[in-house]
């Protein structure tokens, strides 16, 4: 459903199934955004945002948990995501997080989550 949200207002889309697959789809992909799902397999979204922020200096990382906590925020800033949004997504913040984006990174959107979730 998430990435139905981003496609019908017209963004263009691209997923991962897992950590290490999302890291070589922003390599290649180069997007604006990433929305990374903490709860990835094999690689968790903590550690592909570190890995991400090593060669991604601009990249725009979005953290995705079922988990709201102050020490959740705190472990997604600390491992390189810009913010940290509690899913399930409102469409609502989804699109002001996007519209908020600097002109010279509203293009592509990138998804890393599992199933139909963006990396």
């Amino acid at each position: 459903m998430f990435k139905a949200l981003l496609e019908l207002a017209s963004h263009e889309v691209h997923d991962a199934a897992d950590g290490p697959a999302g890291i070589e789809l922003v390599g290649a992909v180069e997007p604006d955004i990433a929305f990374v799902d903490i709860g990835l397999p094999g690689v968790d979204g903590y550690e592909v945002a570190r890995r991400l922020r090593e060669h991604h200096k601009v990249l725009c990382l979005v953290a995705m948990s079922g988990y709201g906590q102050s020490e959740d925020r705190r472990k997604a800033v600390e491992a390189g995501f810009d913010m940290h949004l509690l899913k399930p997504v409102d469409p609502d913040r989804l699109s002001a997080i996007i519209a908020a984006l600097p002109p010279r990174r509203l293009g592509q959107v990138a998804n890393g989550r599992v199933g139909d979730g963006l990396a």
